[in-house]
């Protein structure tokens, strides 16, 4: 149940309380939901500065454009939907800021659905917020001239009881509801949360030549040293470490092995999530039977994820040196949950064309709206266990934006 609250009026905030806001509003962009991305801080900061000093009337898609992204004023928003998709992503990655613990009853900045103007909620509205409602009984009104007899205290005693169990009803029903269904999350990561052994990360590692060292009496300088190391991509981490803390948090353990390391019999011991694809070998060997697989042309300037049940060119691909100096486009990443058949194990492949589009897909596969999604799909196709989705995710100045499902399979 929710309760509607009055949110704070900027209007009316005094000095104390707009320096307690722009405390908060640091709080929140220091934290690793935000503390990685220059877009993201950028949006928040300027959009709160703009209620705090009253300029709410200008929080429209086409001046953030301008204002934040420096486009064109004449700009197509329909066609460069930078603004929206940025907003979507703050919306999602404040939920996930308050949803951590110790965060709770703090103070809230909310941006709103279809809206670009923050909101505020203190820490005594949330506090009500999750609290049930009162039973308020209205005291009767004359309706067309006619007169209505109050009700007595002995009546109102017996409606406030009667309310009370119909609220205790209402909420031992939704209870037991929930406890009956499983989770979207549950969904997608039930056999590998029941699987007996840990799984195994398989990601990617490369051997790189040269470091950075810094001096330790004189930080300012710097200079490449000749190394022999094993490195792993940011965004693959990322990935890893999100897929990685949702295990954690319901009681499984993980290993992780780089992909160049990994054999044969590490994949017959345990269930195996890939990570990453054009550069993950063993993605790419264990896609290619698959009915959505990855594709590439000789010189890897074009990269895909096409349909071996179509005769039809390939409709999800990447003109990667064309894109990405575009700044501004889309990007494809493959997700799967089936037995392979070579090792007997569970497999669960999540991996884009590009690093963004990993990232995206590791964002989706941990999100319960998205598996949400996942999972309806996979009930209307009768409940089978084995399913492979494509997803497409909007980069913008190197950040993806929320993960689309493009096409799903089961099998």
């Amino acid at each position: 149940m929710t309760v509607a609250l009055a949110l704070s009026n900027p209007a009316r905030l005094s000095d104390v309380e707009k320096d307690a806001i722009r405390s908060q509003l640091e709080r929140v962009l220091s934290n690793r939901h935000f503390s990685h991305s220059r877009r993201f801080p950028a949006f928040l900061r300027f959009v709160v500065e703009k209620v705090l000093t009253g300029g709410s009337d200008q929080l429209k898609e086409r001046t953030l454009g301008v204002e934040i992204f420096g486009r064109d004023p004449e700009y197509d928003t329909s066609s460069d939907p930078i603004v929206r998709v940025t907003a979507a992503e703050i919306r999602k990655r404040i939920a996930q800021y308050y949803q951590e613990d110790g965060h709770e009853s703090e103070l809230r900045i909310m941006l709103e659905a279809g809206s670009y103007v923050p909101q505020f909620r203190w820490p005594h509205e949330v506090a009500a917020a999750e609290k049930l409602p009162a039973v308020t009984l209205m005291e009767p009104v004359a309706e067309h001239g006619a007169t209505i007899s109050p009700v007595s205290g002995r009546s109102r005693w017996w409606l406030a009881v009667a309310a009370g169990v119909v609220v205790l009803a209402v909420v031992a029903a939704v209870g037991l509801w929930g406890s009956q269904r499983s989770s979207p999350v549950d969904f997608f990561w039930g056999p590998v949360l029941s699987a007996g052994d840990p799984p195994l990360f398989c990601l990617v590692d490369q051997v790189a030549t040269t470091n950075l060292a810094i001096d330790a009496a004189d930080p300012t300088r710097q200079r490449t040293v000749s190394t022999a190391m094993q490195v792993v991509n940011m965004d693959d981490l990322a990935t890893i470490v999100k897929m990685g803390s949702l295990l954690r948090v319901r009681g499984k353990r993980y290993a992780l092995k780089g992909a160049a390391s990994t054999t044969l019999s590490d994949l017959r011991t345990q269930p195996t999530i890939y990570v990453g694809a054009f550069d993950n070998a063993w993605t790419m060997r264990l896609t290619r039977r698959l009915r959505y697989r990855f594709g590439n042309d000789a010189d890897f300037k074009q990269e895909w994820i096409e349909d071996s049940a179509s005769k039809q060119a390939p409709q999800w691909f990447t003109e990667r040196p064309k894109e990405e100096s575009a700044n501004n486009y889309r990007e494809y990443a493959l997700i799967a949950r089936f037995t392979d058949p070579d090792t007997g194990q569970l497999s669960v492949v999540v991996a884009g064309i590009g690093q963004g589009s990993t990232l995206a897909a590791g964002e989706f596969v941990t999100d319960a709206d998205g598996l949400g999604q996942l999972a309806r799909l996979a009930k209307g196709a009768g409940g089978k266990k084995n399913l492979e989705a494509v997803l497409s995710t909007q980069i913008i100045d190197g950040q993806p934006g929320s993960a689309k499902i493009e096409a799903t399979y089961f099998w």
